[in-house]
């Protein structure tokens, strides 16, 4: 059985397992309580982030190195189009930006604006994030001028990769996208195996509730 430790980015697993139909447990793990007793977790994390994955005798961490697992594992899946498709060079892109470009960027903006002491919740490396996040933001922009989705004329989990980082920003920080963006997200997450995700996922389903009513 697979097993899938934390939300947050472990959302990101979660909502691709739904959509491959894939069976799985997803064990919580309680960040703001600590991890420091949470022996079982620190077995399979020693440095004690989420998201992490077990399966059989495979243990990784990295959310979107985990998503490639699963998807050359118990693929092939339209999820990832292979090298020969003309939507492969977008789909790897877009992918990858979720994470590197935007939801990594946002992390320390959302740190700075949430947790920092009130001085020091517009320094200049949460400016400077910022500033990532958006430019990157600017290539998500221009392709969706293009297509429907980010590789195209389909859904790909390089829609799960971003999408995550897109619902980040907006939850934590109240980030104010386009007309074009929010078209995207309302795509996005109408999808049947999204709105499964979140009803497994009760962390992150209490989390939008709360930033949808501020």
């Amino acid at each position: 059985m697979i097993t899938v430790y934390g939300e947050g980015r472990g959302f990101r697993v979660v909502w691709l397992l739904e959509e491959m139909g894939l069976p799985y447990r997803l064990r919580r793990v309680d960040l703001i309580a600590g991890v420091e007793h949470d022996t079982e977790f620190l077995a399979i994390n020693p440095a004690g982030f989420i998201p992490a994955l077990r399966d059989g005798d495979v243990t990784m961490v990295e959310s979107i190195a985990i998503m490639e697992y699963l998807m050359a594992r118990y693929g092939p899946t339209p999820l990832a189009p292979q090298p020969s498709d003309p939507a492969f060079p977008a789909y790897q892109q877009f992918l990858h930006l979720g994470e590197a470009g935007l939801a990594a960027s946002m992390y320390f903006v959302s740190g700075a604006r949430n947790l920092a002491p009130e001085a020091e919740r517009h320094n200049w490396s949460a400016g400077q994030a910022l500033d990532v996040f958006e430019s990157r933001l600017g290539l998500v922009t221009r392709q969706l001028a293009l297509s429907p989705y980010l590789a195209g004329e389909t859904f790909t989990a390089a829609d799960i990769s971003v999408t995550y980082a897109l619902e980040m920003a907006r939850r934590n920080v109240g980030f104010a996208f386009g007309e074009a963006e929010r078209a995207y997200v309302a795509r996005t997450t109408g999808r049947e195996a999204y709105r499964r995700a979140m009803e497994i996922c009760m962390d992150t389903k209490a989390w939008n509730e709360k930033a949808s009513r501020l």
